[in-house]
């Protein structure tokens, strides 16, 4: 099998957005030709791109991430983590959070000062997601 590579945000961004052609053909390229992995902190920066830079809602950077994640020659670090992540994101939890949340699934409790986290986040997780107490 021919190497792996390692991308950035700024090419995954090129891939899904389009929004430079020259860099698109670029980036498209290396998905055409190369076995990619693509970090968790490049996944977690790209949804904060595309929602700030981009305007993009959750389920079109879930349609978007679920189409290049789908890719035979593309890799993740744990591919049922992110695809938990989007999931729940689309679902109105903060992907931050989510992201935060699915890494923290073994453990009993996940405590947090977001209420709107406390809220969205529940009956999801193994995790119970609360407050701490005084």
């Amino acid at each position: 099998m021919e190497s792996i590579i390692a991308i950035d945000t700024n090419i995954l961004v090129r891939l899904i957005t389009q929004d430079d052609k020259l860099q698109y053909q670029q980036s498209l390229r290396l998905f055409e030709n190369k076995n990619i992995f693509i970090a968790e902190t490049v996944i977690l920066e790209t949804e904060w791109v595309l929602r700030f830079a981009y305007k993009f809602k959750p389920v079109e950077i879930g349609q978007a991430l679920r189409k290049v994640f789908g890719l035979p020659n593309v890799y993740l670090t744990d591919e049922r983590l992110i695809l938990q992540v989007i999931e729940w994101h689309e679902k109105g939890v903060d992907f931050a959070d989510a992201f935060h949340l699915a890494s923290s699934n073994h453990c009993l409790e996940f405590y947090t000062f977001d209420e709107k986290f406390i809220r969205k986040s529940q009956n999801l997780s193994n995790s119970t997601v609360k407050k701490p107490d005084l």
